[in-house]
């Protein structure tokens, strides 16, 4: 009788298990995501070199410029972008609004790649190294304001993306161009 039971506790706690959630680009869908509310955009001013980006499995090598900002008051920002997203290049150059709390969207840029509302899940609080993601988890990145990325602002750069669903294993470094 005890071994019955046994078994019908275990089979009851299978049933209560959950399956994995399935992806969603290269984050795990329904899993929440958070932008910076206490982002400040006039400090993205100047050059970022991306150092880190998401690509699909056997995508072949990607090289990036990176990204200069400049503020244009008022929310408004002018981004000329040279990137490395879902393992392939994106350029970009024009207008950006600030939409909302630590969020970004590319003006007249395709909603569906490079122009999807960018949401910062976090910056240094010097204003060095950027995590830039996506709800859809369409792309994800890492900037940084120099080529090397130290291994401290590394590690919490990819704590963040792992906090906010995106699956590291499909991350890969982005070089030089």
């Amino acid at each position: 009788m005890r071994a019955v039971t046994g078994l019908a506790l275990l089979a009851l706690l299978a049933g209560c298990a959950r399956a994995p959630a399935p992806q969603a680009g290269y984050r795990a869908a329904g899993t929440p995501i958070y932008s910076n509310a206490v982002f400040l955009p006039d400090r993205l001013a100047g050059r970022w070199m991306q150092v880190a980006d998401f690509a699909p499995a056997g995508a072949g090598a990607c090289a990036a410029r990176g990204l200069t900002v400049t503020p244009g008051g008022a929310g408004q920002l002018t981004v000329e972008a040279d990137l490395c997203l879902d393992g392939e290049t994106r350029r970009f150059a024009g207008p950006a609004a600030v939409t909302g709390p630590g969020r970004i969207r590319l003006a007249a840029a395709d909603p569906a790649g490079i122009g999807a509302e960018w949401w910062v899940l976090w910056v240094d609080a010097d204003y060095r190294t950027l995590v830039v993601g996506t709800p859809s988890g369409s792309f994800g990145m890492i900037l940084n304001r120099t080529r090397d990325l130290p291994p401290d602002r590394l590690a919490a750069a990819r704590e963040v993306l792992a906090w906010n669903g995106y699956d590291l294993g499909r991350m890969r470094a982005v070089g030089p161009r």
